[in-house]
C-alpha cells in the first residue's frame, strides 16, 4: 500500500528512508533562493534571448518570427559586425598578455617582505574596486591631449603627447591603459598563489645552484600555472565583453577604432531598437567565447601543472 502511494515519486526517492528524504528536502529548501534566482534572472532571460534571436522585435510591438534571417544578415550584410569583432580581437591580443605579465610582476613585488608592504597592497587594489564609469572619466581627463596629466608630464621632458582618444592609431591603446589600471585585482590572486608555494622548493633549487630567474622559471611559474590558467580564462571571458570604458571614453570612435562587439550589440538593441537582431549578436558572441575557452582548456595539459597529478 505504501509503495502504491509513492508511485509518483522518483525511484531514487522511493528507495530513501524517511530521515534521508527530510534531509534532502532541507537541502533543496536552503538552496531554493539560489535556484529561484538562477531560473528567474539567468535561465529565463537566456531562453528568452535565444527565442528572440529568431524574431524581429522593436521592444514596443510584438515580436515577429523571422527564423534565421537575423543570423544570415549578420554574416552577409553587417560590416560593423566584422569591424567590431576585429577591434575586440585586437584588444584581446594586446590587453590579455599585458595584464597577465603585469599582474605577475606586481604580485612578485608585493610578495617581498618589506616594511609597509600592506599599504602598497591596499593602494594597488583600490583601482580594481573603483566604479568603472568614474575610473574611465578620470582617465579621459588624464589622457586629454591639451591639458591632460600624461601629456603635460610628457611635455616637461620635451615629448609631444599623442591625441589619445581622437586619433584612430592611439585610441585603442588608451582603452588598454584604462583596463590595465585595475590590474591590482588579478595581482592579489597571484599573490595568494605565491604565498602558498612551499619554501622548501626554493631551498632545493638554491641547493642545486639555481639563480633568481631560474627559480622563478622552474619553480614559481609551474606552481602558479593553475592560477594563471584560471585568471586567463576569466580574463578571456571578460575581455570579449568590454563595454563601459569604450562607451564612456570614445563611443566607439574615432572611425570605429574602438568599436567593440558589445557596443555593436548595444547600438543594435537600444539605439536602433532591433532587439531580436541584438539577441542574435549576443548568442554569436556566446558561441565565440565558448569555442575560444574550449581551445584554452584543450591547451592546458601542455602548460598547466597540478601538484596532485605528481603524487
Amino acid at each position: 500500500m505504501a509503495n502504491q502511494k509513492q508511485w509518483y515519486l522518483p525511484k531514487s526517492w522511493r528507495n530513501m528512508s524517511s530521515s534521508a528524504r527530510k534531509e534532502a528536502l532541507a537541502g533543496y529548501f536552503f538552496i531554493s533562493p539560489w535556484l529561484l534566482g538562477f531560473i528567474i534572472f539567468m535561465a529565463g532571460p537566456l531562453i528568452a534571448s535565444l527565442v528572440l534571436s529568431f524574431t524581429r522585435w522593436n521592444i514596443v510591438g510584438d515580436p515577429k518570427w523571422v527564423g534565421v534571417q537575423n543570423y544570415i544578415q549578420i554574416f552577409t550584410r553587417d560590416r560593423a559586425f566584422v569591424q567590431s569583432l576585429i577591434v575586440t580581437l585586437k584588444y584581446t591580443l594586446i590587453y590579455l598578455p599585458l595584464s597577465t605579465i603585469l599582474g605577475l610582476v606586481v604580485a612578485v613585488a608585493l610578495n617581498m617582505k618589506v616594511k609597509g608592504v600592506g599599504i602598497f597592497r591596499t593602494i594597488l587594489y583600490l583601482p580594481y574596486v573603483a566604479p568603472a564609469i568614474a575610473a574611465t572619466l578620470v582617465w579621459v581627463w588624464v589622457l586629454n591631449p591639451r591639458y591632460g596629466l600624461l601629456n603635460t608630464v610628457l611635455g616637461f621632458v620635451g615629448i609631444h603627447g599623442p591625441n589619445w582618444f581622437r586619433d584612430p592609431k592611439t585610441a585603442l591603446y588608451g582603452i588598454v591603459m584604462i583596463s590595465l589600471w585595475g590590474v591590482g585585482g588579478s595581482a592579489v590572486i597571484y599573490l595568494a598563489g605565491l604565498q602558498n608555494i612551499p619554501e622548501t622548493l626554493y631551498e632545493a633549487a638554491r641547493v642545486d645552484g639555481a639563480n633568481g630567474w631560474q627559480q622563478f622559471w622552474n619553480v614559481t611559474l609551474p606552481m602558479l600555472s593553475p592560477i594563471i590558467f584560471y585568471q586567463f580564462v576569466i580574463g578571456l571571458i571578460g575581455v570579449f565583453q568590454t563595454f563601459t570604458s569604450a562607451f564612456v571614453a570614445t563611443q566607439g570612435g574615432p572611425l570605429k577604432s574602438t568599436y567593440f562587439y558589445m557596443l555593436h550589440i548595444y547600438n543594435k538593441g537600444w539605439v536602433s531598437l532591433r532587439m531580436g537582431y541584438a539577441s542574435a549578436l549576443a548568442w554569436i558572441l556566446a558561441i565565440i567565447i565558448l569555442l575560444v575557452t574550449l581551445l584554452v582548456f584543450r591547451s592546458s595539459p601542455l602548460w598547466v601543472h597540478y601538484e596532485a597529478e605528481r603524487k
